[in-house]
């Protein structure tokens, strides 16, 4: 759940002016030190500069509901209440996570009543709602459109895949970016020296700080966790500082950015195919870590390297096809994690491969030549002769076993006849491919001309 303001389930609270008075001083670091104001907010300055949809939405001059769509910890709940607070609105947040239908209907109805009461607004933030159904999100729509709420609602998911066209289409698709380490670097230091959050005591060792920064990979929740847990370990000790054995015997992996239903699934599925067809296996192989570590099916990774292996590599190297194959049996055999070695070795002999894409060329070309109409009759003299009355037919008369001459070539007619001369594989001088560029024009010489 993004930035944990609430734990889940249908929450009512009156925005104050002194809301963050009330948070207890035991709440976690990343809820003591969420930004009271525009200008404590760090990062997203493509949504929040002068004129911007966000801010003008902020500072209540654009009565549009949104959806708040990016990683986790890049903001997207602080700027929900920053919006309410702004506006003077009511605010009432839904978590996906546990509200049905049925608590959707009794917050627009109540809406509705303050609206028509007192002319009081109410800013409903829902959290995760990529996990609405699409019956729950349809709940939604009247009381968008006709401003009963203004809807502001968060997802870590593509929501152009999750959420359905009618709430899209009434609402502004605003994309929050993963912080920056300056970011999270500014985040940190604020953190170690408010009083809302550590009071300059312990201090932050540098060293330890480049660290945490590293291990956040851009997420300000996650970077706060880890220092409060890292400050709390220190003060266990006595210690005044924070150095970065501390740091390290708290926080040991690294955040994985990967979501398998969604883009980012995609889009590191696809930086890993550029990385191969680009020839850079250091690229690969980080892309391949980045979906074994985030659970990503390893199946689906062996189906895209043999797809890979023929669409462009094809001729240039026929034993790249025979290693991905490989690589996808012993995947299914053995499975995880011994399976990511056969993975790594195919990625491997994929990337520094030889490149060719004349395979996927000729038979798309071939494709588009058969959807167009050009497909023509066979020749009858290669059409099938293994069954009574072929013969009568003319078929398969007249044809040349290539066996029967010298070196296994002579000339015959095999394409259709508003195919002839066509040619649609043309290799390349990439690698084992070299030959077959040497020795297929002298084939089509042999069986075309004689």
């Amino acid at each position: 759940m993004d930035d944990a303001l609430f734990d889940g389930g249908l929450f009512g609270q009156e925005v104050a002016e002194k809301a963050e008075e009330q948070i207890a001083a035991n709440a976690p670091l990343a809820v003591r030190m969420r930004p009271r104001s525009l200008d404590e907010v760090v990062g997203q300055q493509h949504l929040l500069g002068p004129g911007a949809p966000l801010r003008r939405l902020v500072e209540g001059a654009a009565p549009a509901s949104v959806l708040l769509y990016g990683p986790p910890g890049t903001g997207k709940t602080t700027l929900a209440t920053l919006v309410s607070r702004a506006t003077g609105r009511r605010f009432v947040a839904l978590s996906a996570l546990s509200a049905g239908v049925k608590e959707v209907r009794a917050v627009i109805e109540e809406a509705r009543r303050r609206l028509g009461r007192a002319a009081e607004s109410t800013v409903l933030f829902i959290d995760e709602v990529h996990r609405f159904s699409k019956t729950q999100q349809d709940a939604l729509l009247g009381a968008v459109e006709d401003r009963v709420v203004l809807l502001v609602a968060a997802t870590t998911e593509n929501p152009f895949f999750s959420v359905v066209s009618p709430l899209l289409s009434r609402s502004l698709v605003l994309q929050l970016r993963s912080l920056t380490d300056d970011d999270v670097r500014a985040v940190v230091r604020r953190a170690v020296e408010d009083e809302r959050g550590l009071g300059g005591s312990p201090v932050l060792a540098k060293d330890a700080e480049d660290h945490l920064v590293r291990l956040a990979a851009g997420d300000a929740r996650r970077a706060l966790t880890a220092l409060e847990a890292a400050a709390e370990s220190a003060s266990s000790t006595g210690s005044a500082e924070i150095d970065l054995a501390t740091l390290e015997s708290t926080v040991d992996k690294a955040a994985v950015r990967y979501d398998r239903d969604g883009d980012q699934h995609y889009d590191v599925i696809s930086a890993f195919i550029k990385s191969i067809r680009g020839s850079d296996p250091d690229a690969a192989l980080h892309y391949l870590a980045r979906m074994i570590e985030a659970g990503e099916d390893p199946r689906f990774i062996a189906r895209r390297l043999v797809v890979h292996a023929s669409e462009d590599i094809g001729m240039a190297d026929p034993t790249a096809l025979q290693a991905a194959v490989a690589a996808a049996q012993a995947v299914q055999l053995i499975g995880l994690p011994e399976g990511r070695l056969a993975l790594a070795q195919a990625t491997i002999h994929l990337a520094t491969a030889p490149k060719s894409n004349a395979v996927i060329a000729g038979i798309d070309e071939a494709l588009r030549d058969v959807r167009k109409g050009a497909v023509g009759p066979v020749p009858p003299h290669l059409r099938d002769g293994h069954y009574k009355g072929a013969e009568r037919l003319g078929h398969a008369q007249d044809y040349r076993y290539p066996h029967d001459a010298p070196g296994g070539v002579l000339a015959q007619q095999y394409a259709p006849d508003e195919l002839v001369g066509k040619d649609y594989y043309n290799p390349t001088n990439h690698g084992a491919e070299r030959v077959l560029a040497d020795r297929l024009p002298k084939l089509r010489r042999m069986t075309r001309e004689g």
